[in-house]
């Protein structure tokens, strides 16, 4: 076929899937669609991310399932008005949020420092679903008129009585079989809500809309293809009739992007790829003649922030594509790595401001925006913050992307082979997490058997290991930070570990193939080392540290604070814990029976104030796993896990059956498969995400190719756990933890 016959059928495929990119001028659309001809006659798939929706109609007999177990008695979400979400949420809490500012903060004060100690448990929801270790709790509840909705790490959705915590439906989807392009833990942080409907992304990158009264589908949208690795882990964001959601999948040599759909029907309105094409505004800062910009990364891995006065949406954007090879991708590859603000209503580009240049070290911004305003130098300024990886806190005019507080260029280390950036962007300010390690650091913290090189962030790497600060899990990562108009403070949870880097990017297994993994060199955590986690409040006038308290294990949960002078958080060892909003002094907490890797909530109905956690553990961060929610109040009953009665504990009516017949099902597959096949897949639903495919790369656990025990001891290992692997012995069969040490022994070690 001749090259305009492409053109033809090409437009014609974009123009049925209502696929419109409004970020690029004319002439840089044409030069996109010529290079996707190019494709095209090769032989690939040049539908850069068409999109399929399907109404509710003709998904009569898609194979999912929705159950209602009460009536919906409470009011419907309307289709807010675009100033609406903006404010702080009184009594709701409708966004992910709290407010399409992402503040995290509630203007409720009945719940106050000087009574938060009084406060027990109200009541407690098991939601059914979660329990392997693949799965990580992650999720933010919403709350609209007195009802709950929340999603567990299967992409189960439920809608609760928000003062009972009964269960009046559940929507449980059946993601894909055989997706296996989840990096980093299977996860949802949560679900929208709006004109009527719960919106969900999936990790098979579908978008689903449900009915809020039923949780039956309405309509489902495929958003992109999870086989070349897009996948969704955000909660999507309603605005003003549209849903927008970002695409993760960085690892896989994605191209990354933001898109909004009609609330109605699901079809998309624009989608706005963060990577941009030949010709196009970014494209000067990559190699001249690369694909880079289809498979360079630049994943959104949170929900964005609005400015409807402004008309502005805001996001960070994830790593580049490979990680942590630098070496072929000559320049500063932007958007990669950015705060990017775009036209909400057209998807136009407003402007970026780049964090990290030419980053190897996997210091991408997985935090979300928050928007705030504040009185600076005797004048309202409009601010937008990010806390990075890097442990700095970015604060920019959200009208420009200008600093607010200074940030400087300042000349870094240098590698040739890495092409690494001349200077990196500097904030004027406090860091909330170490970035260096030093002598001191070794001696304290390192085995005694440590030779490698250390370094401070910005250290290149190439053929030998370099042990740095911070990690790939940040400073900070995903939970959500907060900010308080009353303290003027911003918090932020932060984490300090060592990790070690090194290149491999020549070897035939580091190259790039479409749907796999894509890190392009090796990193892991020092063996044997500490993790710690900081609390922080930073001024957000000045940048400085005004308090702040540092864990014996990382923090990964996620923050609230109220006008009642207080912030909430949770703890890896299962705490939901108080403090003071002013000085950083703890006023409470109370020990659940899993991870609190999630971060807390507040709401009021009929004039009673409540906090709620879904605590339900995270695979990166090892904790124990479980599946409830957990409210509570100042005229709660039980002031521990162990005075709540079994059946006081509401559950899902179709919870047990399932359970049962998921785990015979596996058990029956188990017995069918060899050893070391049987383990691999316990491999891939408990450990792939820490130790990564194969044994190698993973995120926060070590190369298991190089492990030298031998069978028994890998049995042991697992059995008890160990530094910061959990103990499997309590989620895993006998005949689990046999077979996946088999596997392990398989890989070339042991």
């Amino acid at each position: 076929m001749k090259k305009s016959g492409w053109i033809i059928i090409l437009l014609f495929l974009l123009l049925t899937a209502g696929c419109t990119t409004t970020h690029k001028a004319e002439k840089n659309r044409n030069n996109e669609a010529k290079s996707e001809v190019k494709k095209a006659d090769k032989g690939e798939d040049s539908k850069q991310g068409a999109t399929e929706s399907k109404t509710k109609e003709q998904l009569a007999n898609t194979n999912y399932h929705s159950y209602q177990h009460m009536d919906y008695k409470r009011k419907i979400a309307p289709k807010f008005a675009p100033n609406e979400l903006a404010k702080p949420p009184a009594g709701n809490w409708a966004t992910h949020g709290g407010d399409t500012h992402n503040s995290m903060y509630s203007p409720l004060n009945q719940i106050t420092a000087s009574n938060v100690k009084n406060l027990k448990v109200e009541w407690v929801t098991s939601l059914g679903s979660g329990f392997e270790f693949k799965y990580s709790g992650e999720a933010t509840p919403l709350v609209y008129d007195g009802v709950m909705f929340t999603i567990t790490g299967t992409n189960q959705v439920q809608a609760l009585d928000a003062k009972t915590g009964k269960m009046i439906w559940e929507y449980r989807p059946n993601l894909t079989n055989g997706l296996n392009t989840v990096c980093c833990g299977w996860t949802s942080r949560g679900v929208a809500l709006g004109d009527g409907k719960v919106f969900v992304g999936l990790l098979d990158a579908r978008l689903v809309a449900l009915d809020q009264k039923t949780g039956k589908v309405v309509w489902e949208t495929r958003v992109d293809n999870w086989e070349k690795g897009y996948t969704i882990t955000s909660a999507p964001l309603y605005y003003d009739g549209k849903v927008y959601t970002g695409i993760a999948g960085g690892e896989y040599g994605i191209r990354g992007y933001v898109a909004a759909y009609d609330s109605e029907l699901g079809r998309q309105i624009w989608r706005t790829y963060t990577l941009p094409a030949p010709g196009a505004k970014g494209s000067e800062t990559w190699p001249k003649g690369s694909k880079n910009w289809l498979t360079g990364g630049a994943p959104v891995w949170q929900t964005p922030a609005i400015d409807p006065e402004l008309g502005f949406i805001y996001f960070s954007t994830g790593n580049t594509s490979p990680d942590l090879d630098g070496s072929k991708r000559e320049g500063d590859n932007l958007f990669a790595n950015s705060i990017l603000a775009l036209d909400a209503n057209t998807g136009e580009y407003k402007w970026h401001f780049q964090e990290v240049h030419h980053d190897i070290w996997d210091l991408d911004p997985a935090n979300p925006v928050v928007l705030y305003d504040v009185k600076m130098n005797g004048q309202m300024r409009k601010g937008i913050a990010q806390a990075g990886k890097t442990g700095w806190l970015y604060l920019l005019d959200r009208t420009n992307g200008k600093p607010l507080i200074g940030i400087e260029e300042k000349p870094v280390p240098q590698n040739t082979n890495q092409k690494t950036s001349p200077t990196q962007p500097f904030p004027i300010g406090d860091a909330f997490v170490p970035q260096k390690v030093t002598e001191e650091d070794v001696k304290r913290d390192l085995p005694k058997d440590f030779k490698g090189t250390i370094g401070s962030m910005f250290t290149p790497f190439w053929d030998k290991p370099v042990t740095l600060k911070p990690s790939p899990q940040g400073g900070a990562n995903w939970p959500p930070s907060a900010y308080n108009p009353n303290t003027e403070y911003f918090y932020v949870l932060g984490n300090d570990n060592y990790f070690a880097f090194a290149h491999y990017g020549e070897e035939e297994k580091a190259r790039f193939e479409q749907g796999k993994e894509y890190i392009g060199s090796v990193w892991q955590p020092v063996e044997k080392s500490p993790s710690r986690g900081t609390v922080t409040a930073l001024d957000i006038k000045t940048n400085k540290i005004v308090w702040q308290k540092k864990w014996d294990a990382i923090a990964y949960s996620g923050l609230l604070t109220t006008k009642g002078n207080l912030v909430f958080t949770g703890h890896n060892d299962g705490r939901i814990i108080a403090y003071d909003a002013t000085n950083g002094n703890q006023l409470w907490d109370f020990k659940m029976d899993a991870g609190a890797n999630a971060p807390p909530i507040t709401y009021e109905i009929d004039g009673k104030q409540y906090i709620s956690i879904f605590a339900a553990g995270n695979t990166l961060a090892g904790t124990k796993h479980g599946d409830k929610i957990y409210t509570f109040s100042l005229e709660g009953k039980y002031g521990s896990v162990k005075d709540i009665p079994k059946d006081k504990i509401n559950t899902s009516p179709v919870k047990q059956g399932a359970a049962e017949k998921k785990q015979q099902a596996a058990n029956d597959k188990t017995k069918k498969e060899t050893s070391t096949e049987a383990g691999e897949t316990v491999y891939k639903n408990n450990c792939l995400a820490c130790h990564g495919a194969g044994g190698a790369g993973g995120h926060n656990g070590p190369n298991l190719k190089n492990t030298k025990m031998d069978r028994a001891a890998i049995i042991k290992q697992v059995e008890n756990g160990k530094g910061q692997m959990p103990p499997f012995k309590n989620t895993l069969s006998k005949e689990e933890i046999q077979a996946v040490a088999d596997y392990v022994k398989s890989l070339g070690g042991g």
